[in-house]
């Protein structure tokens, strides 16, 4: 288990506190949490890069812990009434709709390479920085103005575009297993 695993692990640990602390409406805490989640999502990466520590189970695990806290942020803010619940099943059914593709291809004995698109990348950061301004916002006890709603229409157009462009890609890559056999 290398170092930046090990960051990896102790992210997807932090999910249940962020969870906890956002449901005890102690949004410090959970701001504070999720700020070190970003920087630790940055420096196991930079450790796996740099000092040639990438692995095959660190290719797995993050994208994991990133999900995994995304995810439970989202449903937690939409429980505790902070965000939108459309936009929380909306994001969450995304990432859903995802897995259930790339296990399906696997069932049928074809599977898909998961490369993240330009616009699921971008889907991922306006998540994050939604995220983030609604927990700092929360936290500090100030009022996002216009940009709640903008950062809200980012995050809900984003979201759709990914699915649109995966949805395009698998159906793109089981058309051609079918034409294959």
């Amino acid at each position: 288990m290398s170092i930046p695993n090990l960051i990896t692990l102790a992210r997807i640990l932090a999910v249940p506190l962020v969870v906890w602390a956002i449901s005890s409406g102690e949004m410090l805490i959970a701001f504070i949490l999720f700020v070190a989640a970003g920087i630790s999502d940055a420096i196991d990466g930079f450790l796996a890069k740099r000092f040639d520590m990438a692995s095959e189970i660190g290719a797995y695990l993050d994208p994991i812990a990133d999900k995994a806290l995304i995810v439970s942020i989202y449903v937690s803010l939409g429980i505790a009434g902070e965000i939108p619940r459309w936009l929380v099943i909306f994001v969450v059914s995304r990432d859903i709709m995802i897995v259930g593709a790339v296990i399906l291809t696997w069932l049928i004995g074809r599977p898909m390479e998961m490369k993240p698109l330009r616009v699921s990348k971008l889907n991922t950061v306006a998540q994050i920085v939604f995220a983030c301004l609604v927990l700092g916002s929360l936290a500090f006890k100030f009022g996002l103005g216009i940009l709640y709603p903008l950062a809200i229409t980012a995050v809900a157009v984003l979201t759709f575009l990914s699915i649109a462009f995966y949805l395009a890609e698998w159906i793109r890559h089981v058309g051609s297993t079918e034409e294959g056999r």
